[in-house]
Parts: C-alpha cells; structure tokens; sequence
C-alpha cells in the first residue's frame, strides 16, 4: 500500500498541473477575449501573467478556475477534466484581487469559512484555519473584525482563506496591486517563501514588471486585441528570493528584458 501511495504521489508530482490546449474565449456580445491559447503549467512553477489592458489575462486566470468555460479548445487539470479537482494532490483556491471579507465575522471565522462549508469537524477547522493565519503572520489577529485590520493584513487574511483547503495550485488576480510598495514588497516576498517552502504551483496576474520578476519562474507576456501570448520570459534564479534580488545588476538587468517586451506587446496590440 505504501509503494501504491508512493507511486501515486510521483505520478501526480510529474503530471502538468493545467494543460490549456488551443482554447480560446468569444463572449456572448461577439468579442473575442482570448484567442486560441496553448500552454502547459508545470508542477511547482510560479507563472506570472503580464500585458497591456484588456489583453485577457484575468480572463485567462478565471479559464483554469473553471469560473468560465471556453468557448473553443479544451482545459485539463492533472490530465483530466475538472472532476479531478479537490482530491487528493489536486486542490485549487483562488484569491480575488479584493480580499470580500465577511465583515460581520471575525478574522479566524473568515479563514475557516471553506472548512466550514465542506462540513469539516469543528476541531479539524479550528486548527487549520489557526495553522494558516500562522503561515501569514496573523496569528495575534484572530479575533479581530476586517474592519480593524490595514489594506496588507485584511489581503493575508485572504490569503490565509485560501492556504486553509491546503491548496496544490493557487491562482491570485493582481492581489496586491491596490497595495503601498513597502507593503506590496513585503507580500511579495512572503509568498515566493510560502511557494516555495510549500512547493505550490501559482499563477499570479500582474501589472508590475519588478513584481513579476521578483515572484515568477515563468513569465507570459500577453497582447491584446484579442488577448493572446505574445511572449514567454524566463526567471532562471534560485528560490526563496529576497531583497538582495532586488538590489542585484541581475534583477535589473531582468526588468528592462521584461520591459522591452512588453513594449513590444504593447506595439502589437494596437495593429489591426
């Protein structure tokens, strides 16, 4: 039994996490939002997506949630369809770019609300939801109301949310962009250490070259009109990063590529 598991664990561990294969997005008034678009998101990798406005990237993200259905293509996860998602090694959470607080409930309610609806023993929640507000740094704020905590804690407390399910991929739409730099920067460091220690596969929409950069192994840059990958970028630095990136020739080095690119994006989203 053990071998089985093991095998099991290896095989889910080598399986792409999400295969989007030619799938393309037309909304109902006849705009195309997305046209056929192909790529494989590996195990462990953090993808960040980038590009001008209305190039299709939350409307990317919300494809792999399964929030929207392609119009055109297909969509796996771990080599299947959707049903596979929420067993064992193929748990999905999202976080939202506003972090929809109950404000009515105190912080600790907040983070155990999935546990709680999935019918979890109580005890089970309360530990878990205790071990992810841990995770973020917010264990002094449990019983606090959303109300009382700043921008950065109440976006943590989301985050915690989402870490509570124990989740094999995380997908965040632009989270921190309503942030203050120091606090933006700070986030961000926290969460290329908890992927990293966690060994979590993250796709993280972006409008910020040096946030996409400092988090990401992958980089797509996206044009638009209609949305579509223009580019891929590669991070080929070592994980966990911390400000000495930052500060380094190399991330600035990085940045300026990354920029070019997007300029390039830019250029080809404005031809007809």
């Amino acid at each position: 039994m053990i071998d089985m598991l093991d095998q099991t664990a290896t095989t889910i561990s080598r399986t792409p996490v999400v295969e989007i294969l030619s799938a393309e997005k037309i909304f109902a008034n006849g705009v195309r939002g997305l046209d056929p678009i192909q790529l494989s998101i590996r195990p462990g990798e953090f993808i960040s997506l980038i590009g001008p406005s209305g190039c299709g990237k939350s409307t990317l993200l919300k494809l792999i949630a399964n929030l929207i259905e392609p119009t055109d293509g297909k969509m796996l996860w771990w080599r299947g369809d959707f049903s596979k998602v929420g067993t064992i090694g193929r748990q999905l959470a999202f976080v939202f770019q506003d972090p929809t607080l109950m404000p009515w409930s105190k912080v600790d309610a907040n983070v155990r609300l999935p546990l709680d609806l999935a019918g979890m023993p109580k005890a089970e929640a309360r530990q878990r939801a205790e071990a992810a507000l841990a995770h973020v740094g917010l264990t002094q704020a449990a019983k606090r109301y959303p109300r009382q905590l700043s921008g950065g804690m109440r976006m943590r407390v989301s985050i915690a949310r989402a870490l509570v399910t124990n989740p094999d991929l995380l997908l965040m739409d632009e989270p921190f962009g309503a942030l203050d730099e120091f606090t933006r920067n700070k986030l961000d460091e926290d969460l290329v250490n908890l992927c990293f220690e966690r060994n979590l596969t993250n796709v993280f929409v972006t409008h910020s070259i040096y946030e996409a950069i400092f988090l990401s192994t992958r980089i797509i840059v996206m044009a638009a009109n209609p949305g579509r990958i223009f580019a891929e970028y590669i991070v080929d630095e070592p994980m966990p990063r911390n400000d000495n990136f930052r500060r380094s020739d190399r991330f600035g080095d990085m940045c300026r590529e990354l920029s070019a690119l997007l300029s390039d994006a830019s250029l080809a989203s404005l031809k007809p």
